[in-house]
């Protein structure tokens, strides 16, 4: 096996193995754990919030903006004994204190605040490693349609000789993100960093000493906002803008690269979760441009709807161009994550349509994966 191949494989291993394993003591338990990520998925084990628990913290929220509504915050009474330098005294809350408190932690304990500690009380700081999107390895994902000859109206982007490209490889795919800075705008407003790795790889092309035929970096900076609106029974619970790079890291002419302002828009209700994402490429010039019309291809928007029921999850995610005629393009994914033993997971994979890795942006296929995973979207 070469020498990258192995490197792949002990980083996935590395990576994923005791990074969220599960408690198997009491709560105490999670505060010897050094690393902040296994930690933190420890306590999460122990006291994540139900939905009755969201339902009430949304209540209370609803019930705190009638208030500020019917009255301004009142000023507590001077202390005829305390001289006006001298420090509040913080043992009393006031009401109108006990009302922001309760907005500000809307939604806690629902699907998208347990991704992103919108609420308040959720936030739990800075430069803890958390996940971002799903984690798994899927030993066998078939192409109905293999890309031998990956092309680009950039001439200098279009390869010339056929490739052996056998349909049937191993995908695997690495995520996570941190918070660089929290509470920007009062209680609310936290910058993240993050970084999701997709890798293709020719694992049963002996012939072709079984390379890596594609991997996509992603790294991603996102301000993400909590929102407190209700919509047709959904709960709006987040709003971002992100500046966000993807490439796949090689030479021409299968360079492909590009980059994007993605605005998000996140709702959810108990245990749906529905998240909207347009975006804008960035220009380039035309000798710089790998992939030119790559929006006509992947999009300029996708939808993400999650259920989550017990420990089984279903996502769909479609994108699309927003063109008509023969601009019109796009994809389709559906994920299935379903318990097998402790954090270990099944997972099932089907995507059909164009860009499936960018240097397939422009190509069509329909793909089904098979595999483990150790993390969801939730």
């Amino acid at each position: 096996m070469p020498r990258h191949a192995r490197a792949g494989l002990a980083l996935f291993a590395l990576t994923v193995s005791p990074a969220f394993a599960q408690p198997t003591r009491a709560p105490e338990h999670c505060a010897t754990i050094a690393m902040d990520i296994e930690r933190l998925a420890c306590y999460d084990a122990f006291f994540r919030l139900t939905v009755e628990d969201t339902r009430a913290a949304d209540d209370r929220a609803s019930a705190a903006a009638d208030a500020l509504v019917q009255a301004a915050p009142a000023e507590p009474p001077p202390d005829p004994g305390r001289s006006a330098d001298a420090p509040a005294d913080n043992r009393e809350v006031l009401p109108f204190e006990e009302a922001t408190a309760a907005l500000a932690n809307a939604g806690r304990g629902s699907l998208l605040d347990r991704r992103w500690e919108l609420a308040r009380d959720s936030k739990l700081g800075v430069f803890n490693l958390r996940a971002y999107k799903p984690i798994y390895a899927l030993p066998f994902f078939w192409a109905a349609r293999t890309n031998e000859l990956p092309q680009s109206p950039n001439p200098a982007n279009s390869v010339t000789e056929w490739e052996n490209v056998q349909p049937v490889e191993g995908k695997f795919q690495l995520s996570f993100k941190t918070k660089i800075a929290e509470s920007l705008f009062g209680d609310n407003g936290d910058l993240w960093g993050a970084y999701t790795q997709t890798s293709r790889w020719q694992l049963y092309n002996g012939e072709n000493s079984r390379p890596f035929r594609e991997t996509n970096y992603e790294p991603e900076l996102m301000l993400v906002f909590r929102n407190r609106y209700h919509f047709l029974g959904w709960s709006g619970r987040m709003a971002g803008i992100s500046l966000n790079h993807q490439s796949n890291g090689q030479s021409d002419p299968r360079s492909r690269s590009w980059n994007r302002i993605v605005a998000t828009v996140g709702l959810d209700r108990e245990n749906w979760a529905l998240v909207i994402r347009p975006w804008w490429r960035l220009p380039e010039g035309t000798r710089e441009d790998n992939n030119p019309g790559i929006e006509d291809y992947i999009g300029r928007v996708d939808a993400m709807l999650v259920w989550r029921n017990g420990e089984h999850e279903i996502s769909a995610v479609a994108r699309h161009s927003l063109r008509g005629g023969e601009r019109s393009h796009g994809s389709f994914q559906l994920d299935w994550g379903f318990p097998l033993d402790g954090p270990l997971r099944g997972h099932v994979q089907v995507f059909s349509g164009y860009g499936e890795s960018l240097i397939d942006y422009n190509h069509a296929s329909t793909y089904v994966g098979v595999g483990i995973s150790l993390l969801e979207w939730f």
